[in-house]
């Protein structure tokens, strides 16, 4: 035997092994299960599927214009875990960030009370929405937002800030994360785009997978303390509603539904995600919340997912109060729960949702087997995370919690992803000998960089908590000298307005500032928001703030645009006024030093759009359009034309070096099914810095049965590269990369000619 026989057969064996052993554990935490179902009372199972928010066992829904500190009340815990068998909390008190300490405090109080007092002695799973770094906890790491990470093109961050977020949230004594956002980031007006990957769903498959894998682990590795438990959210085909606001109607055709929006789940799903929450909206005039085709015949039977499906919050009552295809409560239970929904975010009148459900199960309405299907979810999944042998973690076992390492990739993700959209005359990177004027309404505001989910649900209160890192403004006073910085805002948001409320402050003082400086930085951009407080009317930009650009510019200096915003506000009546523009998206806790590194050259940016730049409101179109969406002006009886004409395009996002790319080879022009496509390009920094190049590759289906995309980005990898350097990258394609969905909601690879293009470089391969 040779010795590549020797590994093939060393690497099968081990696969073998590796197999049987998780099939073992898996079937070990089966029996155990069952033999804990197999005790239960029906208001027992029904209880495990109860999920209630903190509040309601404590004094925090009464102490918003106090100072006192949360306290569990013993009764209400009781009533709720020994009495109904609440199996499920969420969520953190009053809207706050809670220390670490406070947080193993309250969950060992619950876990105390669930496996002491509780007949059956299950413990409690805890859930909570850390979504950029561990929301709810004070001293955590915050990371950039989801958007901003998907910027880099490099998954090592997702995978990172998975990892530091797993193990700050166990730190915390949680063992559950609501995240990751896996939904098509295709809509710029929806209020929650910053929380995903961006539109394009290869990157999100690639995001999302290392996510995973830094939330969970290998398959067999929850029970570690330094895991959670991921949610993927949210499915299915949430976040392209046809008005753009937050849970209202989405009309998405079948074939774009399986193409377009599905690919992220399954992938997460086949990586090991242990739970999926629904979406809150309806699609096609169905209910997500209610409907068994999406969630019982995609979900659980299609995609094999046998882990917990959960609702978003109220989700099962908004059936009867919103979407009124439920006559009264105890109907939207049955249409949910019989649709497949496993666990309900009550959040509030648990008692209510317990009752009727147990009714309508000795009714005949909802079968106990379907209960014993959700338990049985629940139930495993607590096991996997090793909640019976360790019920709660301590943050004494937590060395690294908010250490500079974990801090160290939070900021390489922020300077990895922020974006260089323009820079005319090379005004950038900036001396570090001049004069600023520093202005706008984020300029000073550590909420701005970091948006929603941080501290608190909408933001409001992160300059509470943030204030040692570093504002924009403080991070450009360290680095040139606070003598060399005037700061004047010019426009500031309304401190107890809606995000979108802003007003001038010292507004004729900034104009007047810019003459007497040699660069202006204006940072403009979005206050935080998330969900539904987020809906707008208007994709542009306010007022305020673009009347404060055209003011500046007529200083004649040049002026820096540094955009921080959770979606892209267009800005194409001042975009011409500027020298340069660079897109921070939501950088988080280190985005003001990882902006200040990149402004004055010590870190060279890389970061390339992970969505399509509107110039315009009506002008919302994704990069993958259809040809019919940019036609080139057509002379004769009739003269027409379609203007496909971002600001800035997916993938763009400029370097202080420049690369070239050249020798495009392809291992085979003609293939056929299962073939692999062997892709080879050369490319080089020809410029004086060292840089990094996110390469990408794209493919176009030239002609098929139903109009194909103009082109679809189908893999990509980021290169570092010293001046002069050359580096050849090669990918792998096969014809499943070049299928799409028809009008049967078939995937198909049709014979004919495919272009792939790299780096402005272009090859035709042909599929027989």
């Amino acid at each position: 035997m040779n010795k590549t026989h020797i590994i093939s057969s060393f690497i099968l064996i081990t696969i073998i092994l590796f197999t049987s052993c998780n099939q073992k554990k898996s079937d070990s935490f089966d029996r155990k299960v069952d033999a804990i179902l197999s005790k239960m009372t029906l208001e027992e199972k029904v209880g495990q599927m109860a999920q209630i928010t903190l509040d309601v066992i404590g004094n925090g829904i009464n102490r918003h214009a106090s100072n006192e500190p949360f306290a569990i009340d013993t009764l209400r815990i009781r009533k709720a875990i020994v009495d109904y068998h609440v199996g499920s909390i969420l969520n953190t008190t009053n809207n706050y960030a809670l220390p670490p300490t406070q947080w193993n405090e309250i969950i060992s109080f619950i876990q105390k009370v669930a496996t002491k007092e509780t007949r059956i002695k299950i413990p409690v799973i805890y859930g909570i929405d850390a979504i950029h770094g561990t929301t709810y906890t004070d001293g955590a790491i915050m990371f950039p937002q989801q958007i901003t990470v998907a910027a880099s093109f490099n998954p090592t961050n997702a995978y990172n800030m998975a990892r530091v977020t797993a193990y700050e949230t166990r730190a915390s004594g949680i063992p559950w994360n609501f995240s990751p956002v896996l939904d098509l980031g295709a809509d710029p007006r929806f209020s929650r785009q910053f929380e995903g990957f961006g539109e394009d769903p290869y990157l999100i498959v690639k995001m999302g997978e290392q996510m995973i894998k830094g939330y969970e682990g290998n398959s067999d590795s929850l029970q570690s303390p330094y895991k959670v438990a991921s949610c993927l959210k949210h499915f299915l085909g949430y976040s392209v509603p046809i008005s753009g606001k937050d849970r209202t109607p989405a009309l998405i055709p079948q074939n774009n539904l399986i193409e377009y929006h599905l690919a992220s789940f399954k992938a997460a799903i086949e990586a090991g995600a242990e739970s999926v929450m629904i979406n809150s909206g309806i699609i096609n005039g169905a209910s997500v919340h209610a409907s068994y085709e999406i969630i019982t015949k995609l979900l659980k039977q299609d995609l094999k997912f046998e882990g917990v499906v959960v609702t978003d919050w109220m989700d099962i009552i908004n059936l009867h109060t919103r979407d009124k295809i439920a006559e009264n409560n105890i109907e939207a239970i049955k249409l949910s729960i019989n649709a497949g929904i496993d666990m309900s975010m009550i959040p509030y009148e648990y008692e209510s949702f317990c009752d009727n459900l147990v009714t309508l199960v000795k009714k005949g309405e909802v079968k106990e087997s379907r209960i014993d299907d959700a338990v049985r979810r629940i139930l495993k999944m607590k096991m996997k995370l090793g909640l019976w042998e360790r019920p709660v973690t301590n943050i004494k076992d937590y060395p690294d919690f908010g250490s500079e390492k974990f801090a160290h990739m939070a900021y390489e993700s922020a300077a990895d992803g922020i974006t260089l959209l323009k820079n005319n005359n090379n005004i950038l990177p900036l001396s570090k000998k001049i004069k600023v004027l520093v202005s706008g309404p984020n300029a000073n505001s550590m909420r701005a960089m970091n948006g929603g989910w941080t501290y608190s649900w909408q933001g409001e209160k992160t300059d509470r908590f943030a204030g040692k890192y570093n504002t924009m403004l403080e991070a450009i006073q360290n680095e040139i000298g606070t003598s060399n910085v005037k700061y004047v805002p010019g426009v500031s948001y309304i401190e107890a307005g809606k995000y979108f409320e802003d007003e001038e402050n010292k507004f004729n003082e900034a104009i007047a500032a810019a003459k007497t400086v040699d660069v202006v930085i204006l940072c403009l951009g979005e206050n935080t928001y998330t969900e539904k407080p987020g809906d707008l009317n208007d994709l542009t930009m306010s007022t305020n703030q673009l009347r404060l650009a055209r003011e500046i510019s007529k200083a004649g200096k040049p002026v820096v645009l540094v955009l921080t915003e959770g979606r892209p506000r267009c800005i194409s009546s001042i975009e011409p006024l500027m020298s340069a523009v660079v897109q921070t998206y939501l950088p988080g806790n280190y985005g003001g030093d990882a902006l200040s590194d990149i402004l004055f050259g010590d870190v060279n940016p890389s970061g390339k759009l992970p969505y399509t730049y509107p110039s315009y409101p009506n002008s919302l179109v994704t990069y993958y359009h259809k040809p019919s969406e940019e036609q080139k002006r057509a002379e004769g009886a009739y003269v027409y034309e379609s203007d496909y004409n971002p600001q800035y395009e997916f993938g763009f996002g400029l370097s202080y070096t420049t690369f070239e790319y050249s020798n495009l080879k392809i291992s085979n022009k003609e293939f056929s099914k299962s073939d692999i496509i062997k892709i080879d390009v050369d490319v080089k920094n020809s410029g004086e810095r060292l840089g990094k190049e996110a390469i990408l590759l794209y493919t176009s289906d030239l002609y098929a049965t139903i109009t194909p995309d103009v082109k679809r980005l189908r893999r990509f990898n980021k290169i570092s590269l010293a001046p002069g350097q050359i580096k050849t990258v090669s990918f792998e394609i096969t014809d499943k990369d070049l299928a799409f969905v028809n009008t049967n909601n078939q995937w198909v690879t049709e014979p004919g000619e495919f272009e792939i293009s790299v780096g402005g470089l272009k090859t035709k391969i042909n599929y027989k």
